[in-house]
């Protein structure tokens, strides 16, 4: 048998093992995303809520209440006023970043994992590298879907912006991708794309880190064996610390997506993300960096179990080895 054949013969993932984990990588992001928008939903109205360079700027009405207070309130108040199937208002492009985020995040922390960073001798993966590791994935990854997010978050306001008798933005995702375009060019659809990227990292940091260092201690120093249960435990940690390093820069690159725009497509709020957490912090406090940081971990703490027990399930089923 020649080369080529022999090659032909090898099962898929062998043939095309980087694309076949971004495919796999992209369904099991996809399910996670479906089940648990609506706590997204639900964070991103909680984030922009009591904006205090909103009232600064006179785009908000004198004295106006807030329309939400907490994550229950919250959701109830969207299913109230504008309907259930507004629970998953953004899902379509979410899905979309998720296809382009997870796809290659996963891909890029195997390939620095085990080819550029390398394991030690005994086969583990140390705690920094895999810091490095995540960090760096995340980046990357977030910095090509950072389109999709950004519609993705204007997306989930256009509820909101009815109820306050303002005019819709979008009629839909495609139309959301060409008016963006429009106004602010290409350099527009990367808005925030720093405060993105900075989130994206110290996420992957507690999420592909906390993951791939917990469940790998697990199996070398407990009876566990690398099956459902030690992946659950691995994933309601990686959920947890995740949250509580991303809910600030996740805060921050809301408030920069969903700001208004000149039609230079700069920012008429904040300058930068820095000025936005100064801002933030000297019109709100500290704390209110933390501002949706329960929806937040009650939905990365079911989106990683989701995940993380889609996609080691699906390799295994498809072949591939164990992440």
């Amino acid at each position: 048998m020649s080369p080529a054949e022999e090659e032909k013969s090898l099962p898929l993932p062998e043939r095309w093992p980087r694309a076949s984990k971004f495919a796999l990588s992209a369904c099991a992001a996809a399910v996670a995303e479906l089940v648990t928008f609506p706590l997204d939903l639900t964070k991103t109205r909680l984030q922009v809520q009591g904006e205090a360079a909103v009232h600064r700027n006179g785009a908000a009405a004198a004295g106006q209440a807030v329309a939400y207070r907490g994550m229950l309130r919250t959701a109830a108040g969207i299913v109230q006023e504008e309907g259930v199937r507004k629970l998953w208002q953004g899902a379509t492009p979410a899905v979309y970043r998720h296809i382009v985020y997870s796809g290659v995040r996963m891909v890029v922390y195997e390939h620095l994992r085990d080819s550029v960073l390398g394991r030690s001798e005994d086969e583990s993966f140390p705690f920094w590298k895999a810091v490095v590791g995540g960090m760096s994935a995340g980046a990357i990854g977030q910095f090509f879907a950072s389109p999709t997010d950004l519609v993705k978050v204007q997306m989930q306001m256009e509820g909101k912006r009815k109820l306050e008798g303002k005019p819709l933005r979008f009629r839909g995702v495609h139309h959301a991708f060409m008016k963006i375009l429009s106004e602010g060019g290409i350099r527009g659809l990367w808005a925030g794309w720093v405060p993105n990227v900075q989130r994206a990292a110290l996420v992957n940091m507690g999420d592909l880190t906390t993951y791939d260092s917990v469940k790998h201690f697990l199996l070398q120093n407990t009876p566990l064996v690398d099956n459902s249960v030690t992946h659950s435990i691995a994933s309601c940690c990686s959920g947890l610390v995740a949250a509580v390093l991303g809910t600030p820069a996740d805060v921050v690159k809301t408030r920069i997506m969903n700001q208004p725009r000149d039609k230079q497509g700069r920012g008429l709020l904040y300058k930068s993300s820095t000025d936005c957490l100064i801002q933030t912090v000297q019109g709100e406090g500290f704390m209110s960096l933390y501002k949706g940081f329960i929806p937040t971990w009650m939905r990365m703490a079911p989106w990683s179990l989701v995940f993380w027990l889609t996609y080691e399930q699906i390799r295994r089923i498809c072949g591939v080895s164990s992440f």
